[in-house]
């Protein structure tokens, strides 16, 4: 891997590192306007609260007939003199972060990638192109499961009583939900780097399957906010799919790697084996 770090326009000192002092200068700089396009996204959300917060209830809403005809009454209330600003600014720094995530995440990689090989980019810049849908993917699914979690856990409240939901908590309950599904869904990306690298092989997957299974089960009872199997289910059988997708990725990597090097191992062959010149 080559240690130049920064712009391509900056002085570079012998041997094509940047000094130090430019490294700090370009990482000063590309922070900057990673934090300005975080503040940019957080003044749009605030702009957007009203539309974000009815996206955000959307789930909620949902459920709450339901939940009323079983004669559970239930609502969202905020507590405190200054806990309907801390919701919004809240609500609005966790939108601002995801508005503006294209333009960090690309301020981060443009101070990485020029230390890259030139496979090594495009490796690097085919695994944040997955990651993105992969992560859209799983953050849709957690969305989609957040209402039968709402159901559930309010559904525990005794016929007659009012349910009481804070809006600190719904808000944190929303996060954990849709970026636990969006994080789980980069198995892939993550098995693939293993391999990439040659930390783990096609057949050793193949090998620890049951036990990564099992795992995978695991952590998705314990990390999923609800005890029902229905959302612990909706998690683990597509991190699952993924986990065997990304098997079958590294399989046909193995097999690419191994054609290569029997290449180059035929073409040194050929090379001893070619009859000598007269001159030798």
């Amino acid at each position: 891997m080559a240690l130049g770090f920064g712009r391509a326009g900056r002085q570079s000192a012998p041997g094509g590192e940047m000094p130090l002092f430019d490294h700090l200068a370009e990482l000063r700089s590309r922070l900057m306007k990673a934090l300005a396009a975080v503040v940019v996204g957080v003044v749009i959300a605030w702009y957007f609260y009203p539309e974000i917060l009815d996206w955000l209830t959307a789930p909620y809403e949902q459920v709450r007939p339901t939940l009323e005809d079983e004669g559970i009454d239930t609502e969202l209330v905020i507590s405190g003199i200054g806990g309907a600003f801390q919701f919004q600014l809240k609500t609005s720094v966790i939108a601002g972060l995801v508005l503006s995530s294209p333009v960090w995440l690309w301020q981060l990689w443009a101070f990485v990638l020029p230390a890259l090989h030139r496979h090594e980019k495009r490796a690097a810049l085919l695994l944040t192109a997955t990651c993105l849908p992969l992560f859209l993917g799983g953050a849709w699914i957690g969305y989609w499961t957040f209402p039968k979690a709402i159901e559930l856990l309010v559904g525990f409240a005794p016929e007659g009583w009012t349910n009481l939901l804070n809006g600190a908590d719904y808000l944190s309950f929303a996060t954990r939900m849709i970026l636990l599904f969006g994080v789980g869904a980069q198995i892939p990306v993550v098995v693939v780097i293993l391999n990439r690298i040659g930390a783990v092989s096609g057949e050793q997957l193949i090998r620890a399957r049951p036990w990564i299974i099992v795992g995978i089960f695991v952590f998705a009872a314990i990390a999923t906010p609800t005890v029902d199997p229905v959302t612990f289910l909706f998690l683990a059988i597509p991190m699952s799919v993924l986990y065997f997708v990304s098997e079958i990725i590294a399989r046909v990597t193995d097999r690419r790697r191994g054609r290569s090097g029997e290449r180059v191992d035929d073409e040194e062959a050929s090379t001893l084996d070619a009859p000598r010149g007269l001159d030798d």
